[in-house]
């Protein structure tokens, strides 16, 4: 086998946006977000979502101004439910609670 060595500045840069095409991909990032019960990466993952299907349009159907969704859903931002509700909803998933195992 050989080995092949690479640098950082070899790997091309990931985007999550370009995977999150449907509300069951959106629903399954989510869910694993979520798992980490860490608020400001799901306001960040909640911010590449909607990067990733337009902010405007986002914006558009939650009622919310772009310049308040940036602001609400970027990394280590805290925001409320009511924006995360209405986020969601505009993806077309919604947040459900499930028994912990």
């Amino acid at each position: 086998m050989t080995k092949i060595k690479l640098t950082l500045d070899e790997l091309d840069d990931f985007s999550i946006a370009e995977h999150l095409d449907s509300p069951e991909t959106i629903a399954a990032y989510l869910t694993d977000i979520l798992e980490s019960n860490d608020p400001a990466l799901l306001a960040a993952a909640l911010g590449d979502i909607a990067r990733a299907k337009g902010m405007s349009d986002v914006a558009k159907c939650t009622g919310i101004t772009r310049e308040a969704l940036y602001k609400a859903l970027r990394k280590n931002a805290s925001p409320r439910f009511e924006t995360v509700s209405k986020v969601c909803s505009a993806f077309g998933v919604k947040l459900v609670a499930q028994a912990m195992h």
